[in-house]
């Protein structure tokens, strides 16, 4: 099972990954074995018959040749002979008188073309022969046995091919080229607008106003953007009605808890109206975090942003607030973003590791396609175990963390939530020296 499970990954990561890769693999692999197919039997049968045809006259005229001679002896009929042959059949001779033949073909050689020839000369001659297909890229030289010497025979190669047979090949070739060609130009403009789909969600997912989206292509694939676009409408509207009903809860809950303040205010100062002033505090603390948590990234609009700045800036305000940073950016990129969701990601993963850490050392930069913000800090850490909980809104370590200076338990749950909102997400981890590390991932745009 485990080699099945091997053999089918290792075909699988051989397999196109995108649809037009896919899509061309559908549609050329068909054509291709049927091309295959088709050489096959041409090789099988036409082939194999031309050359067995071309084979067997070139050996009836060596031995039209070779009987002639042996009719007509003498210098007179071979100049004769030898002066036809070069005109009429195009074959050279040249006999050597004495001579013994060097070496002689017992058995056939490699390839189809010198298998046919062996056997046409082999019934025709009957007699010691050799022949000799390499002596020229045009020529090949038939050596013979006579009773009074060798004769040579010199000949064109190509009475042994057909050009149709290159023609052929030179079809094969074209055609399927033509036929690529044609399928990457017909597919391309199929997942085109897959692919302007895709992008436009993602840019819509990541907060970036996407405008008109128009559909096109296939019915499927415009009724996938029909849809899309329906969807964006109706979340569009559901976070404008969201927005309106926060705003009036804000102004709802802010109104009683300032009279409060101002009532308590007037009270002087007891222990009593301190503990009551401290509760209205932390309750308008409570509602500022609860109704961030809700509101989200609702109105604000990507804009491009330069990550680094903003980074340096929110490292800049929690350095005034006496927090020990050592930030280091490799790289200041431009990147689509809404900066008020990002810095307030960055706000509370630094202000969580300053709460319980006494240093914090920042390194960003470019990580391949992404842009990595790594926070090491030497606090007492989360245990691994712990680590996807803390991302829970309202969830909080009773044993690591400190009722009194912790939070409500949402500045993990809003960061990540940012993150993500762009795409990106939020991870922890040991950090290398102790204490816990967050890698904040951002997509860069392409």
């Amino acid at each position: 099972m485990v080699l099945g499970d091997a053999r089918d990954g290792w075909i699988k990561s051989l397999l196109p990954k995108g649809l037009l890769g896919r899509s061309l693999l559908i549609l050329m692999t068909p054509m291709l074995l049927l091309q295959i197919v088709t050489v096959l039997i041409f090789f099988e049968r036409h082939w194999d018959t031309v050359a067995r045809q071309l084979s067997r006259g070139l050996a009836g005229d060596i031995a039209f040749v070779l009987d002639y001679l042996g009719e007509h002896p003498g210098d007179e009929a071979f100049d004769w002979i030898s002066h036809n042959a070069r005109i009429r059949l195009q074959l050279d001779l040249v006999f050597e008188p004495d001579a013994v033949l060097e070496r002689q073909i017992t058995r056939p050689s490699f390839g189809l073309v010198s298998e046919e020839l062996f056997v046409a000369l082999n019934e025709r001659l009957q007699r010691p022969f050799y022949f000799d297909m390499d002596i020229d890229d045009r020529l090949l030289e038939v050596r013979v046995q006579l009773r009074d010497g060798v004769l040579s025979i010199i000949a064109p190669r190509k009475r042994l091919y057909n050009s149709t047979t290159y023609i052929f090949f030179m079809w094969i070739a074209g055609s399927a080229l033509i036929l690529y060609g044609v399928a990457v130009m017909f597919m391309r403009n199929q997942v085109r607008p897959i692919r302007k789909l895709a992008r436009a969600a993602d840019q819509f997912g990541r907060g970036i106003d996407v405008g008109d989206f128009k559909p096109e292509g296939a019915e499927e694939v415009r009724t996938a953007a029909t849809s899309f676009m329906a969807m964006r409408d109706r979340i569009v509207r559901h976070m404008t009605q969201r927005t309106a009903l926060l705003a009036g809860v804000s102004h709802d809950l802010r109104t009683p808890l300032t009279r409060m303040k101002l009532e308590l205010a007037m009270q002087g100062s007891s222990p009593g109206v301190d503990a009551l002033k401290q509760d209205v505090i932390d309750m308008e603390r409570m509602v500022d975090a609860y109704l961030a948590f809700a509101r989200g990234e609702e109105g604000e609009q990507a804009v491009e942003t330069d990550i680094g700045k903003l980074l340096t800036d929110q490292v800049g305000g929690h350095l005034r607030d006496g927090q020990q940073i050592d930030l280091h950016i490799a790289d200041h990129l431009i990147m689509e973003l809404r900066p008020q969701s990002i810095g307030r990601c960055l706000a509370n993963i630094m202000s969580n590791a300053g709460r319980y850490a006494n240093n914090v050392a920042i390194r960003a930069g470019r990580r391949g396609h992404d842009y990595e913000i790594v926070f090491d800090d030497d606090g007492p850490g989360i245990p691994a175990d712990k680590r996807e909980d803390v991302f829970k809104p309202f969830f909080r370590l009773e044993e690591s963390r400190n009722q009194a200076t912790g939070g409500v338990g949402l500045g993990l749950t809003i960061a990540r939530d940012a993150a993500r909102g762009h795409g990106g997400d939020v991870f922890l981890e040991d950090a290398p020296g102790g204490g816990l590390r967050v890698r904040l991932v951002l997509p860069i745009g392409q």
